[in-house]
C-alpha cells in the first residue's frame, strides 16, 4: 500500500490534490521507517484549478500502485473522464486500494467500484451522487467511509482524516499523530463523526469545552460518567450534550471511548504491558471490556494489532531505545 498514485486530470480540486501530496509526499523528520512513493498519474499536462501541472506518468501507471487516490472533482454535472474512469477501475481490478477525496466519489462510482457499497462525499453533493448512482448506499452524515479496498471521504478536512486514517492503517497512531503535528491538524476525527455539526467549529481555545477536553485526556483511566464531566464543566447533562455535538459532532461518552481507544491503539505500539494492565490505564476497566470495545472500533482485537504494528514499524518516532527482550 506504500506505492501511492494520484490520478489527475483537468477539473480536480487542488485543495485535496495538494494535501494528499502532502500528506504522503514526505515523512515527518521523527520517522525513520520507509515512507510511501508517490507518483502523480494524469495526461500530460493538467489543469488543476489555475495552475497547469505535468504529471510524472500516464494513467497506465496506476495498476502498478498500491494505493490510488482520487481527489475532489470540480464539475459534478459532467460525466468524468472514460480514461480516468477505465484506469481507476483496472487499478481496482488489479488490487490497488483505490480511494476518493471529497467529489472523486463520483469518479469511483463511475467505475462500478461503489455499486452495492456505502459511501460518502461532500454534503452538498450527496443527494446528486445518490440520484446518478442508485446502486451506492450514499450516507450524507459521516465523514469517510473504509470499506477496505475501497475508501471514501467527504470535503475538505474530512478528505485530510481520511489521509491519515490510511497512515495510520500502514503506520500505525503513533506516526500518523506525528504526521498531524506536522500538519497542525488534529490526529484523529473518527469517520463516523458528523459532517456537518449544528454550529461550525470554533478556535481551540474559544468553545465551551476548551478547558474540558484535556481535562477528560488526562484522566482516562478513570471511570468518568457524563455527570462527572457535566459537574466538571459546570453545565447540565442536557447542554453538555449540546455542546459536544456543536464542538465534537458526537456525544460525550462517544467521544470518550475513541480517545480510550486511541491511547490504547498508542500504548499498545509503545510499550510491552499486558492487555490487562492497557485496559486499565485507559479505563477500560477489564481486558475483556477492551478487547470487545477495540475490536469493534479498529477491527482486529488488541494482541493483533500489537503484533501487526510492531511488525510494520518497530519503536514508535518519540520512543526511547528498545530494550532488552522487546519484540
Amino acid at each position: 500500500m506504500r506505492t501511492v498514485a494520484l490520478a489527475v486530470t483537468d477539473g480536480m480540486l487542488h485543495f485535496e490534490l495538494s494535501l494528499a501530496y502532502e500528506v504522503f509526499g514526505s515523512a515527518p523528520a521523527s520517522v525513520t521507517v520507509p515512507w510511501y512513493d508517490v507518483t502523480v498519474c494524469g495526461p500530460a499536462a493538467v489543469r488543476v484549478g489555475r495552475f497547469l501541472l505535468e504529471p510524472d506518468a500516464g494513467f497506465e501507471r496506476l495498476g502498478d500502485a498500491g494505493t490510488v487516490i482520487v481527489p475532489g472533482w470540480a464539475d459534478v454535472d459532467a460525466p468524468p473522464p472514460a480514461g480516468l474512469v477505465d484506469a481507476v477501475r483496472a487499478a481496482h481490478e488489479a488490487g490497488a486500494r483505490v480511494v476518493s477525496l471529497c467529489t472523486g466519489a463520483f469518479v469511483l462510482a463511475a467505475a462500478g467500484l461503489l455499486d452495492g457499497r456505502r459511501a460518502t462525499t461532500h454534503w452538498a453533493h450527496t443527494a446528486a451522487l445518490a440520484a446518478r448512482h442508485p446502486r451506492v448506499e450514499v450516507d450524507p452524515d459521516v465523514l469517510y467511509v473504509d470499506n477496505g479496498g475501497v475508501l471514501t471521504s467527504a470535503g475538505k478536512a474530512a478528505a485530510m482524516d481520511l489521509c491519515l486514517h490510511l497512515v495510520r492503517l500502514d503506520h500505525g497512531s503513533s506516526i500518523a499523530n506525528a504526521v498531524a503535528r506536522r500538519l497542525v491538524v488534529p490526529p484523529h476525527r473518527d469517520g463516523g463523526q458528523a459532517q456537518f455539526v449544528t454550529a461550525p467549529v470554533p478556535d481551540r481555545d474559544d468553545h465551551p469545552l476548551a478547558a474540558l477536553l484535556p481535562w477528560i485526556v488526562e484522566r482516562l483511566d478513570r471511570p468518568l460518567t457524563v455527570e462527572d464531566l457535566a459537574r466538571r464543566a459546570g453545565m447540565s447533562t442536557r447542554h453538555l450534550g449540546r455542546h459536544f455535538r456543536a464542538v465534537t459532532g458526537t456525544t460525550p461518552l462517544q467521544w470518550l471511548l475513541v480517545q480510550r481507544i486511541r491511547r490504547a491503539q498508542e500504548l499498545l505500539e509503545r510499550t510491552d504491558d499486558g492487555v490487562d494492565a492497557i485496559a486499565a490505564a485507559v479505563g477500560m476497566g477489564t481486558a475483556t471490556t477492551l478487547r470487545r470495545h477495540f475490536n469493534r472500533t479498529v477491527g482486529v482485537p488488541p494482541d493483533t494489532y500489537r503484533r501487526t504494528f510492531r511488525a510494520r514499524t518497530g519503536p514508535g518516532p518519540d520512543d526511547p531505545e528498545p530494550a532488552a527482550g522487546r519484540g
